[in-house]
């Protein structure tokens, strides 16, 4: 393919990248253009399916789909995208070795998703978990495994309490469907740890409006709140966070309690990096595009997902937009990649049109909610239905046989209970010994809610999945 070939340029390789370039490779002719995706990772991570892997029902490398494989047509870059200049048609992006490389292109797709949406609480920063990646999902698993090992260890009772106390904030799908797998694994596990019983890990859920799960009817979030309740989880609603500061966690209405353990899911916000564009953004931060899918005001661009307001042309209501989620995302991109071929061919695409069909959720084994067109299902049918869907929407054959080998094995055999916690520090140990330190001399860098040396390392923060 020469160099005169136009350039299509992605970028992101989360839902929108990936179901974008993948239907391109399909649709375009042969040299009719050729097809580059930049991303920081070689994968993308079916997030729908992140609560499972971090209950351990799934394994997390299970929920990375390969972009190589799937995408064998297009030029994957892993660079982080440093600066877009659509008026001169080139992006910058920064390749791991920090070198920095020039990227010139005719039609440029922006998909690179969100980042969690936090607030200047104390603490929060420092202690606080996100929930956004597989690191992240990795990361809490060996966290609470840990945690349950340090307290059926040690003789201090308050820091037993302190250790087997978990929060998560944010009661949308990915917090309550986090604290439902999460709180399941801790009820199938705690037995195996001496001196541990169920009673004694506490599971707290914080909610600053007055129901969770907004996005589902009210009868479906009171059947879900009811559930938890009778697990005896602690829902605290129109409750806010007001710091969590070693190991203290205070709420407002007033209420304080130790904790070793802070996951935060309140939400999500625009990618920063498309301030780093000279690219049109509402007041949110994000790219408003038409109802073709084409960024407003600038030929050329296109974008969707969580970083675009996209017009819901479903509905009556004057600027109503589509919510950002992955059944959107797919959609969208799917659209998004006919109307771009369209465009290359001199045609009129099509508006992009989709009535939200509904949406499932995992609260744990043989539980889950789910509402489709409608109709509100719950318990054993809606778990089923909840891993059906995903199943089928897991955009690799070879993904979807290891997910179902994962579910069926672990139908057959108790759950695992390793914490593999060293993972997110890897060369702690051979720095010590190097430099002549104790096996108890804690890493350096090491950063968590509560402390103890046994205690798995946050990971890094990293770039968000884009959407």
């Amino acid at each position: 393919m020469n160099e005169s070939t136009p350039r299509i340029l992605l970028i992101g390789g989360g839902h929108v990248g990936l179901y974008a370039a993948r239907r391109l490779q399909q649709r375009l002719r042969r040299r009719e253009a050729r097809i580059t995706l930049v991303d920081p990772q070689s994968h993308m991570t079916y997030q729908p399916l992140l609560a499972e892997a971090a209950a351990g029902n799934v394994e997390p490398r299970h929920i990375a789909v390969p972009l190589r494989r799937v995408l064998p047509d297009v030029e994957i870059v892993n660079a982080e995208l440093v600066r877009l200049d659509h008026a001169d048609r080139r992006a910058t992006v920064r390749l791991p070795t920090g070198e920095h490389r020039a990227l010139d292109y005719d039609q440029v797709v922006l998909a690179p998703g969100s980042v969690a949406r936090t607030l200047p609480i104390p603490g929060l920063a420092e202690h606080g978990v996100g929930f956004r990646s597989i690191g992240e999902a990795t990361y809490l698993r060996n966290r609470v495994l840990d945690r349950l090992a340090f307290a059926a260890s040690t003789a201090d009772e308050r820091a037993r309490q302190r250790a087997l106390t978990f929060v998560v904030v944010g009661g949308g799908y990915a917090g309550v469907e986090t604290l439902g797998e999460l709180s399941d694994m801790t009820a199938a596990t705690v037995g195996a740890f001496d001196g541990l019983t169920p009673d004694a890990v506490r599971w707290v859920l914080v909610e600053a409006t007055g129901r969770i799960l907004p996005e589902v009817h009210p009868r479906l979030g009171e059947y879900v709140l009811d559930l938890l309740r009778r697990r005896g989880i602690e829902v605290h609603l129109e409750t806010r966070l007001l710091a969590c500061r070693d190991g203290l966690v205070e709420l407002d209405p007033g209420a304080a309690f130790e904790a070793d353990t802070l996951v935060w899911t309140a939400g999500v916000r625009p990618h920063p990096v498309l301030a780093a564009t000279d690219l049109p953004l509402d007041e949110r931060g994000r790219l408003p595009t038409d109802g073709f899918l084409r960024v407003v005001g600038a030929a050329g661009a296109w974008a969707a997902g969580d970083c675009a307001a996209v017009p819901d042309l479903t509905r009556d209501e004057p600027g109503a937009l589509c919510p950002p989620t992955a059944q959107h995302a797919v959609r969208q991109a799917r659209r998004l990649a006919d109307n771009l071929v369209a465009t290359l061919r001199g045609r009129v695409g099509r508006t992009y049109r989709h009535r939200y069909a509904g949406s499932v959720a995992g609260l744990g084994r043989f539980q889950g909610a789910a509402q489709i067109y409608g109709v509100c299902l719950r318990g054993l049918p809606a778990w089923l239905l909840h891993r059906g869907y995903h199943l089928v929407q897991i955009p690799s054959r070879g993904r979807q046989a290891r997910v179902l080998a994962d579910w069926t094995i672990g139908a057959v055999f108790p759950r695992d209970i390793v914490a593999l916690g060293e993972l997110h520090d890897p060369r702690a140990l051979f720095t010590r010994a190097a430099a002549g330190t104790g096996p108890g001399t804690r890493p350096a860098g090491t950063s968590s809610v509560g402390t103890h040396p046994a205690e798995p390392t946050r990971p890094a923060e990293a770039l968000s999945r884009g959407q």
